[in-house]
Parts: C-alpha cells; structure tokens; sequence
C-alpha cells in the first residue's frame, strides 16, 4: 500500500534528482523548498548540493538579512546552518525512520560577510529501532574560506508509523 503523504525526505530527494541537472533548477528546487519550510525561505538560501550525508547551501549578503553592525545577523547564520544541516541528514535517514531537530549550539567565530557557504554532514545510524539521538555539525564559511560559524543540531531519530 503507497502512503498518501509522502514523506518530506522522499519528496524533497525525488525533487532534487528531476531539478538539479536543468538550468536554473537548483534556485527553483531552493525556492520550493523555502515555500515547504516558510521561514527557512526568509532567508534566500541556495542549495547548490545535496546527497545521503552532504549538504552545500550559499547564502548571498543582502541587507535583509543584515543587523545594525554591519554584518550578517546571528539568526541567519542559525538558519543556514539549520536548514543544511537538515537537508542533509534527511537525505541520510534509512526508509521509515523521522527525525526532528531538539537542539541546536553555535559558536559565532568571525564576521559574517559576503556569500556564504554552509556544508552539512550527516551519518545516521543504519538501523534505528529505537528513539536515538544523532549530532549534525554545519560549518559556515566565508568567501575567502574562514570558518565564520559553527552549528551542532542535535535530531532525534525514532522509528516511523507503519504505512
């Protein structure tokens, strides 16, 4: 029996694999993705890689996503940082298992300015029969490579509902 709902992870994957090769199908892909999640697409992220595990998502400086010093502001990096670090453990998830973000940590190590790059790497277990908790750290960088932020998002993974 097909479920009726899909699960995000599955969809998001199919998604990916019919956009990402097209022109411009890497900024419709990321523009759909921010209308499933709608404040995640506040901030204008661009998917530019996704598989099981990885995650490369840019972010351009705009003004929008500015504080009053200049700089990015804290929270967009959270969410960069959150919403990689998502896609690519969604991506990692064995069939049937869910998962939900329970934490998250930053540590805020330059200014962030210009386009920045976030990379999300994920490993979660193989086999998940129980309520498991798995880290995820998304590194933020700089055009000029510097390591401007780092984020620790803590899932929780459990077992889905039989379809």
């Amino acid at each position: 029996m097909t479920p009726s709902n899909p699960s995000p992870d599955l969809a998001l994957g199919r998604t990916w694999d019919r956009l990402h090769r097209l022109p411009g199908g890497t900024w419709l892909f990321s523009r759909l993705l921010g209308r499933m999640v709608p404040y995640t697409g506040t901030i204008g992220a661009h998917v530019r890689e996704l598989r099981p595990g990885y995650a490369r998502v840019t972010l351009r400086d705009r003004r929008k996503i500015r504080q009053h010093l200049g700089s990015i502001h804290a929270v967009a990096l959270v969410n960069l940082a959150e919403v990689t670090s998502g896609l690519a453990m969604l991506q990692a998830l064995p069939p049937g298992v869910q998962g939900i973000v329970i934490g998250l940590t930053t540590e805020y190590l330059k200014k962030a300015r210009g386009t920045l790059t976030a990379i999300g790497k994920a490993t979660p277990p193989s086999t998940i029969t129980t309520e498991t908790d798995c880290e995820v750290t998304a590194d933020v960088f700089n055009e000029a490579g510097e390591l401007v932020s780092r984020t620790t998002v803590t899932w929780r993974l459990r077992p889905g509902k039989p379809s």
